[in-house]
């Protein structure tokens, strides 16, 4: 049977289309090619440079990175090795991968030929029946080909929800739950879809749970992904409220800005057209989850820059500075509906302890994972007040988290301005 793309199931695609009028025929022959040398995951496509009626391909074993990197671990006779030390030459083998799979896939010709020299790469020159940038826009080009790749992101804001004691359940109690998470993911989507928040969410199982995305890169983007887990949280309290024992999770949320590698896993023969997430800031978000109480929201300890479109520039942004900017932007979920009651206000903040004018600081908790690693992460809360109902309470109070494990904790002070690049 002939391999053929399904472009009205690829979302990144479809999005694309209201945008340009293409042959999608085009698109079809393109990825045709691109799937032949995909190998059945054999191999991935690093980058491609654009010609009149053609383009080249850098095509390498998928494990090809891993070696490189690994070459450049254990090669103790580079006399660089002696200069840097072993750890550093190692960390500067990795940021070259990074620095190559986070940029586009799309380089110039100079730049992919350094690239076929550096990792003994293939060079595949595929004619094409339409000239690349005026039959099919380079970007629809480009998420094509990053089905065939592999990424990396620097900053991606992604929402973890855990179910609590999910391996003691029976397997229908364990598929029941995992539906109902499932719903409630679904139901707060739809909300604010239809509140006009433009959001572009993934998401991938943990076996136990979701983690989730936007797949879109800015402060509005992350900060939309918070208030979504908002909704997520609050659907999951209301209908744990209302039904039978073992039938609705309950559940731990975690939400962390990290890096991570993006790439698409095989399904059958092809690749799926859902991308999948793995890197540090997955690692992350397991390790704050095992330590994590039920019903407990953590945050992570991030300083990141996040592009504002709004303001034309990229910011620099802190776990606290973050909040503030989310506090700003609730009345965009004024209005809502959650279990008939429409949403009068939200608040959302990191607890900490009661000052001396009555006023709330802001605790910050060091964790350690069961490696004996630490990370710093925030206690946060959300306040739902809704018309006609009484108010829904999300997270836990510091009141609350006595059997809390934690090496340490801190004060910190809110930061009001944030830095701007």
């Amino acid at each position: 049977m002939t391999y053929k793309i399904d472009v009205t199931k690829f979302p990144e695609l479809v999005s694309q289309f209201s945008d340009f009028q293409v042959d999608e025929s085009h698109l079809e022959y393109l990825d045709g090619k691109l799937h032949t040398l995909w190998g059945l995951g054999r191999n991935l496509v690093l980058v491609w440079v654009a010609h009149e009626r053609a383009i080249d391909a850098l095509i390498i074993p998928h494990y090809t990175l891993s070696e490189f990197a690994a070459q450049n671990r254990v090669d103790d006779d580079d006399p660089l090795s002696m200069i840097y030390g072993a750890d550093e030459r190692s960390d500067r083998s990795k940021n070259v991968l990074e620095d190559v799979i986070s940029g586009p896939k799309q380089v110039d010709d100079v730049e992919f030929s350094h690239l076929c020299k550096l990792l003994d790469g293939q060079r595949h020159h595929i004619e094409l029946p339409f000239a690349p940038g005026v039959d099919v826009p380079f970007v629809m080009i480009e998420t094509l080909i990053k089905r065939y790749s592999i990424s990396y992101v620097e900053d991606r804001a992604v929402a973890l929800f855990d179910i609590v004691g999910f391996s003691l359940l029976s397997a229908l109690d364990q598929v029941t739950q995992l539906n109902s998470l499932a719903y409630s993911l679904n139901s707060a989507y739809a909300k604010m879809l239809n509140n006009d928040i433009e959001i572009s969410f993934a998401r991938s199982t943990t076996g136990d749970g979701f983690y989730i995305w936007n797949r879109d890169r800015n402060i509005q983007a992350n900060v939309n992904l918070y208030h979504f887990m908002h909704l997520v949280l609050a659907d999951n309290a209301i209908a744990r409220s209302k039904s039978a024992p073992n039938t609705t999770p309950q559940l731990r949320g975690c939400f962390h800005i990290g890096g991570h590698y993006e790439f698409y896993q095989s399904e059958g023969l092809n690749p799926t057209v859902y991308s999948y997430i793995v890197g540090d800031v997955t690692i992350e978000l397991a390790r704050m989850a095992d330590r994590a109480l039920p019903g407990q929201i953590l945050v992570g300890d991030f300083w990141v820059n996040m592009p504002d479109w709004e303001h034309g520039m990229v910011i620099k942004i802190d776990t606290v500075q973050f909040i503030e900017k989310a506090q700003e932007t609730l009345s965009n979920l004024k209005g809502l509906v959650l279990s008939g009651d429409h949403i009068e206000s939200i608040k959302c903040y990191l607890s900490g302890e009661r000052l001396e004018d009555d006023s709330f600081g802001i605790s910050r908790f060091q964790l350690a994972d069961k490696h004996g690693r630490l990370r710093n992460v925030y206690n946060a809360k959300v306040n739902i007040y809704r018309r006609g109902s009484g108010p829904i309470y999300l997270g836990l109070q510091t009141s609350d988290l006595g059997d809390f494990e934690i090496v340490q904790k801190e004060f910190v002070k809110p930061v009001a301005e944030m830095t701007y690049d």
